[in-house]
């Protein structure tokens, strides 16, 4: 027999003698190696899928309008000159808050999601995402309720760290699933609806809080997001789960590794070598991790949308927190939580969907976002500036809407480009350390930095007009994007396809259930 006809006639030996024992002689269980698709599609629609995400992602950034809102933040107590004092209000009126620590409390969240994010983003490789998701969401709700019992600064300050941390494991997954799912047509369309999320969410919180604070007291406010979001911490836990896109050399690898070798092998050897695989597998993850990391902070188109991001966080950031005060201490609105929640509900909703469905139309590409990206950002400084300077309320309520609309209007287009100039496996940690910078780097130190400045210069017109003049530094990166050489990674054939030992039943991702099997196969 010719040579090359005997290595093939072994290679088909080996595949019997592995694949012809019974699944549990292997550690396995008989589902995780072939399963008949069902006769019905999963639960799990894409369309489902989004609105699932989206309203998680709503519960998520209603918390940071209510932290911020008037009527759960609350007034620091003041005196007069006659020394007449007049008691304070909400969170800081109750634990006696200095303009410094309540900014620390809008940054304290951060902490937890910056630590969590990257640990999130590394487990995907090794659990399932879905049941990721359900854990994040089960600390978040426990440490919201602990918000509403908090007796001291310094203890809700660490719940807000734990709510930072059920917010990490959401935020770095949501964003690749909506991807996998969207229509090719309409995946920035897709992501808009999901960024959408974020001004709304923030808006509804501003005028949840000021209702709930002024009525009743700011601690039912934390309690009832937390019963909000309880019902999905259990649903992450409930349903059958699903899984990311991944490297098919993963798969491959993998295959190869139960193939050779299986010569000759005992069941208990086979076991031995599975345990040694895992250890193995395990010490790698820290080094698979930096490889990860290099590869991401070596590129250029990615390093500068992350840049652009973090000036444009650093900016929205303070006007989440501070606007409301602001806006009640330069134009003395009665109703600032209402008018801040409003245009902002308004401005938001049309400007992220605006910016998604403008980037579809374009036929979507890395090039054109980071051309919408800094034209958007450049008229929304422009707009917010001006409605600053202005004295007239109504002038400035017109001026700022514009300008919200223009800035609200980058969020799907940064989020793409994110997402598609990685190679698949690397979108999860892609978006984790862009959460993760755009925090430690942008909103993190932003609310408290104007504290201080406010504390300093008691202005808050020009606190206003300086926060808002660093709109145009993002402007600015942004644009050095569009002359970058961009490719869309995520178009990278050899990791275009979910892994899978299984030949491929042409079943959509979020179709039948076959999907968690062939992810523990």
């Amino acid at each position: 027999m010719p040579l090359c006809y005997y290595r093939q006639h072994l290679q088909k030996k080996r595949e019997r003698q592995v694949f012809a024992a019974p699944p549990e002689e292997m550690g396995l269980s008989s589902s995780s190696i072939t399963k008949d698709p069902p006769a019905t599609p999963s639960w799990f629609t894409p369309e489902r899928l989004l609105i699932l995400f989206c309203v998680i992602n709503m519960i998520n950034y209603v918390d940071r309008g209510v932290i911020a809102s008037n009527g759960v933040n609350g007034s620091i107590r003041t005196c007069d000159d006659k020394g007449i004092c007049t008691s304070g209000s909400g969170i800081q009126g109750e634990f006696d808050l200095t303009n410094f620590q309540d900014g620390l409390l809008s940054s304290a969240f951060m902490v937890g999601l910056l630590v969590a994010s990257p640990i999130f983003a590394s487990l995907t490789k090794s659990h399932h995402p879905f049941r990721l998701i359900g854990v994040g969401l089960s600390v978040w709700t426990l440490a919201a309720a602990g918000c509403g019992g908090a007796f001291s600064f310094w203890f809700i300050a660490i719940c807000r760290m734990l709510v930072g941390v059920g917010e990490a494991s959401f935020i770095s997954l949501a964003a690749p699933f909506i991807d996998d799912s969207a229509p090719v047509s309409q995946k920035t369309a897709w992501l808009a609806m999901f960024y959408m999320c974020i001004p709304t969410g923030i808006a509804v919180g501003y005028v949840y809080g000021g209702f709930v604070g002024s009525q009743f007291n700011w601690r039912y406010a934390f309690w009832g997001e937390a019963l909000l979001m309880l019902p999905f911490a259990v649903f992450g836990f409930a349903f059958e789960p699903l899984q990311l896109k991944v490297a098919d050399s993963e798969a491959s690898k993998l295959h190869d590794n139960i193939l050779v070798g299986a010569d000759s092998m005992s069941v208990d050897e086979l076991k031995k070598t599975s345990k040694s695989v895992n250890i193995h597998n395990m010490l790698n993850q820290f080094s698979q991790f930096a490889e990860d990391m290099k590869a991401l902070l070596v590129d250029k188109v990615y390093a500068v949308n992350i840049f652009g991001y973090i000036a444009y966080n650093f900016v929205i950031g303070a006007y989440s927190y501070w606007g409301p005060k602001a806006g009640y201490n330069i134009y003395h609105m009665e109703n600032a939580d209402m008018m801040f929640g409003g245009i902002t509900i308004v401005c938001g909703i049309l400007g992220t969907l605006s910016g998604g469905f403008i980037l579809d139309r374009l036929s979507a590409s890395i090039y054109k976002a980071f051309i919408l990206l800094s034209g958007a950002t450049c008229l929304g400084a422009i707009f917010c500036f001006l409605a600053f300077c202005l004295r007239s309320l109504y002038g400035f309520i017109v001026f700022f809407a514009l300008g919200e609309f223009f800035v609200f209007a980058t969020q799907a287009p940064v989020n793409y480009v994110s997402l598609h100039c990685v190679k698949p496996s690397l979108r999860p940690l892609s978006m984790a350390i862009s959460t993760v910078s755009i925090h430690i780097f942008g909103d993190v130190p932003s609310s408290p930095l104007i504290g201080v400045l406010q504390d300093n210069i008691n202005n808050w017109r020009a606190s206003a007009l300086i926060l808002t003049s660093i709109l145009f530094l993002a402007a600015g990166i942004w644009f050095i994007g569009v002359s970058l050489h961009s490719d869309d990674a995520s178009n990278d054939r050899s990791e275009s396809q979910v892994c899978t030992v299984t030949v491929d039943n042409g079943t959509p991702l979020l179709y039948g259930n076959g999907d968690e099997s062939s992810y523990e196969a």
